[in-house]
């Protein structure tokens, strides 16, 4: 989601103005005790809520409360456990047996069956629905016939999806891949009910799912509301009666309605405002590891980036960035700075290495401006690195990268900040291949393993490579390690492949980041998940 790299909503109607959004707070759900509303801060999706449509942070939000798949990542852990499946087998990690549990419904009625998986799953696969998440079906048999490289569809479902009976389906493979039950617990593998089908326009303004909460209403640019669902199935039951998720588009408006006991819950604690979070807060803040790292995406359609002495530009332009002293003084140390393209909450047996990037991820001005100037100078003249400005503070840390990159140059315009409006607008930018220059990318994970943060962001043609690099020496590595059976052997093939992109620097790792969450005394049980996504379904209203 992740997250980052993954989105999915279509534009819909033009956005209310956001004065309604600022007044109400807390207490607008009303009723205390276990059935109150939280209210939380968010951002409109870009794309409708499709489950294989949706690749961004802020509908999935939405989809982790109103949706749950075979698997479930462990809320402190990130470990992946069953949840609608009773028992995934295989015995030889191509071939897999799915039996799912009894007595799942969704909150229309439905039964969730065999059929309802492999109805969506075939549905998110194929080429003619443009699914944003397609290539994570890109493993099962099957999926070059319905979502091919060129041309159309040559059939409608993927042949290595079978339904054996309501409770049972197999799924063949189209290459060993023993660790792919843990990528279940992804959105893009929920069930779907009849009704996304029968009605699909019906769908898309009210999503039904199988997950603790309902989708009560949505008004874009205003406030989505997610209520409590009272016959859920699964152990994870909301302690609280609803969600409303109030769009901002300035993570300091926000901070100051929870401050003024107008919000309950903030989920990205704005970096103008981490001096102050403590006093203002005290042990209301949360600081805690997550599985995301920010980099600078750069855009190879564009051939001016996509040469050999481009790379030397964006290795100067990562060893010209002071990341030590941004982490420390514009996020309070809420960033660590990156030394590879994962993150430490993989650990070492996960594939996290620290010092993988070497010098080019070290401060070395010097340096910085001989292979800058070595590799042509700038593409243009000028790096203007794209950044939406509704949410996250992104100002703050892009003048502090370009402030550094410039004293390393020593030409105060060489760097500048190139901010766009609305998150909404600088993801569809991107998707359309509209960037000119380096621009803001951050990755959540999906599910905890090393592939997440390697193949959708940089192998060709994956769902999240927004800066369309392609490298056949990765590529390849990618399918060795996928094709390992051993998971250590997996692992460092894996960071064999991460040494490719890192000899390319084809993307520039900036930071690991910690989740930061803020909330009222109206609300208690707050915490984070390895995702940095707050445990919805936990929080307690007093």
């Amino acid at each position: 989601m992740r997250r980052a790299t993954h989105a999915k909503w279509a534009a819909g109607a033009v956005a209310v103005a956001l004065a309604a959004t600022a007044c109400g707070g807390g207490g607008s759900g009303g009723g205390g005790g276990a059935e109150g509303i939280v209210s939380s801060s968010w951002g409109d999706p870009q794309n409708p809520l499709e489950p294989a449509n949706t690749n961004e942070v802020q509908g999935g939000k939405v989809l982790d409360m109103l949706m749950r798949g075979l698997k479930r990542y462990d809320p402190k852990t990130g470990e992946a456990k069953d949840m609608l499946a009773q028992s995934i087998e295989t015995s030889d990690s191509e071939n897999f047996k799915v039996t799912l549990k009894d007595g799942w419904t969704f909150s229309n009625g439905e039964k969730v069956t065999a059929k309802s998986f492999v109805d969506a799953w075939n549905y998110g696969a194929n080429l003619k629905n443009n699914q944003k998440n397609a290539s994570m079906f890109s493993y099962i048999d099957g999926y070059d016939q319905i979502h091919p490289k060129s041309g159309a569809p040559a059939a409608d479902t993927m042949s290595g999806l079978k339904v054996v009976d309501d409770k049972t389906f197999t799924v063949k493979l189209n290459q060993k891949f023993s660790t792919w039950p843990d990528t279940l617990g992804y959105p893009a593998f929920a069930p779907l009910p009849r009704a996304f089908f029968d009605n699909h326009a019906a769908w898309l303004s009210k999503p039904v799912g199988n997950g603790p909460y309902t989708v009560d209403s949505y008004t874009k640019g205003s406030k989505l509301a997610m209520r409590k669902w009272a016959g859920y199935m699964g152990a994870d039951k909301a302690q609280n009666g609803g969600i409303d998720l109030k769009v901002y588009t300035d993570n300091n408006t926000a901070y100051t309605d929870l401050t003024a006991g107008n919000l309950d819950l903030v989920d990205d604690v704005p970096a103008s405002q981490l001096k102050n979070v403590k006093a203002d807060l005290g042990d209301r803040y949360i600081n805690t590891p997550a599985g995301i790292i920010q980099t600078l995406a750069f855009p190879y359609y564009d051939a001016a980036w996509n040469t050999p002495d481009a790379v030397k530009v964006r290795k100067g332009i990562s060893m010209a960035i002071n990341r030590q002293q941004i982490t420390d003084t514009i996020f309070q140390k809420t960033r660590t700075p990156a030394t590879d393209w994962t993150s430490p909450v993989l650990g070492e047996a996960g594939g996290y290495k620290a010092g993988l990037c070497g010098d080019s991820c070290t401060y070395n001005p010097t340096e910085a401006k001989k292979l800058i100037t070595e590799g042509g100078g700038f593409p243009g003249g000028q790096l203007k690195i794209s950044y939406n400005a509704d949410t996250g503070s992104h100002k703050e840390w892009v003048d502090a990268v370009c402030n550094s990159i410039n004293n390393a140059l020593g030409n105060d315009k060489a760097c500048v900040g190139g901010p766009v409006g609305t998150f909404a607008d600088f993801r569809s930018q991107i998707t359309q291949s509209k960037m000119s220059g380096p621009f803001r990318a951050g990755w959540q994970m999906d599910y905890p393993l090393i592939q997440n943060f390697l193949q959708p962001l940089y192998y060709t043609g994956a769902s999240s490579n927004d800066g369309k690099w392609s490298n056949a020496e990765f590529d390849k590595l990618v399918d060795q390690a996928n094709a390992d059976t051993d998971k250590a052997k997996a692992v460092a093939d894996f960071q064999q492949a991460e040494g490719v992109l890192r000899d390319q620097m084809g993307a520039i790792p900036l930071w690991y980041q910690n989740g930061s969450a803020g909330y009222s005394t109206r609300i208690s049980n707050v915490s984070l998940n390895p995702f940095s996504v707050p445990v919805y379904d936990q929080i307690k209203v007093s």
